[in-house]
């Protein structure tokens, strides 16, 4: 299903200090932009692989259309719940029609950016979550996802009374697989400093991102099994997971939006993703000439990417803890890759 979105505004605003991805050429090519179009001109569209109404990854990537278009007066477009088998044909139909930039949220665009990449040189791809940009016109963002689930793991600490802890991520790529590493030994230590020596976590994958039914199944079990505390990354397979602790009396850390809305005596407090912050800073740096390929652009809490969102039933030592995590990160005194796997 394709939606466009139009609002056409007569400013565009500078954004923040996110890390650059380098200077480049203003000449009409996706290296660098094109500074001779208005930014209503430019054609940019982005892929989502589920629906906009998910409260999570595909809502917070599609704040970011929404941003775009009402701060830099784009026209920005998306398509939602673009199939894994349509990847590299829906990046051709946009880029044979002259799309400037064509953005994908998601690691499972990465591959099929770079191979369809090549024979569009005047196209900028642009992956949220990618690693490959080994083309002039491959620069994927990259959110430090793993500094979120770290904010989420300090949290949970504090949440158990059990010390077990069920994790569930949509696909165990490899982004996935180091936000979760984070989150579980960061939640498992606290809750050990906590008296519950024999925390642990359990660990596991649907190979789904959307199967909602699936992702209830997989919570209750957990949850049987002795944990109390839920975690969950896996678009609208998530809100399966939140359903089933909402039903077993488990707690939950939202990830990747407000989630607390959901049900607040459940998910009691939630980290939540400023992508449309990320996504109006990388437009506007193609805009003026600055976004180029061959690089990954990172950004995290630092940039004020993520933060957590706290209700009345989360507990005050877990925000006082959360908030320090937070100035730990901005201060650059916390080592969060040694936690990967």
């Amino acid at each position: 299903m394709k939606k466009v979105l139009a609002f056409i505004l007569a400013a565009m605003m500078l954004l923040g200090t996110l890390t650059a991805c380098g200077a480049g050429d203003s000449s009409d090519t996706a290296d660098g932009g094109d500074t001779t179009k208005a930014a209503a001109d430019v054609k940019i569209v982005l892929l989502l692989p589920g629906e906009i109404n998910d409260q999570g990854w595909n809502a917070s990537n599609y704040a970011g259309v929404v941003a775009c278009n009402e701060q830099l007066g784009t026209n920005m477009e998306y398509v939602e719940a673009v199939q894994e088998a349509d990847f590299e044909s829906t990046f051709r139909e946009y880029a044979e029609r002259g799309y400037d930039i064509i953005m994908a949220a998601g690691s499972q665009f990465d591959e099929a950016a770079s191979a369809v990449a090549a024979s569009y040189p005047n196209t900028l791809f642009m992956v949220v979550n990618g690693s490959k940009c080994d083309a002039d016109n491959l620069c994927p963002l990259f959110p430090k996802e793993y500094e979120a689930s770290y904010l989420a793991g300090v949290i949970a600490g504090y949440l158990t009374e059990t010390g077990k802890f069920g994790m569930i991520g949509g696909d165990p790529n490899q982004a996935m697989k180091d936000l979760m590493a984070v989150y579980g030994k960061t939640a498992v230590a606290i809750a050990k400093d906590n008296g519950k020596a024999d925390a642990s976590y359990e660990l596991s994958y649907a190979n789904s991102w959307d199967d909602v039914a699936l992702g209830k199944q997989m919570s209750e079990t957990m949850i049987d099994g002795g944990a109390d505390v839920m975690f969950v990354y896996a678009n609208s397979l998530g809100l399966g997971v939140i359903d089933g602790a909402v039903e077993k009396g488990a707690k939950v850390v939202g990830y990747s939006a407000d989630q607390t809305t959901i049900d607040p005596k459940t998910v009691v407090a939630s980290i939540d993703f400023d992508y449309a912050t990320m996504y109006v800073w990388a437009i506007n740096e193609w805009l003026g000439g600055k976004l180029t390929g061959h690089q990954v652009v990172e950004v995290g809490v630092p940039e004020g990417i993520y933060f957590p969102v706290y209700t009345d039933n989360c507990p005050a030592e877990a925000k006082a803890a959360c908030d320090q995590a937070v100035a730990d990160l901005k201060a650059g005194s916390v080592d969060l890759k040694a936690l990967f796997d």
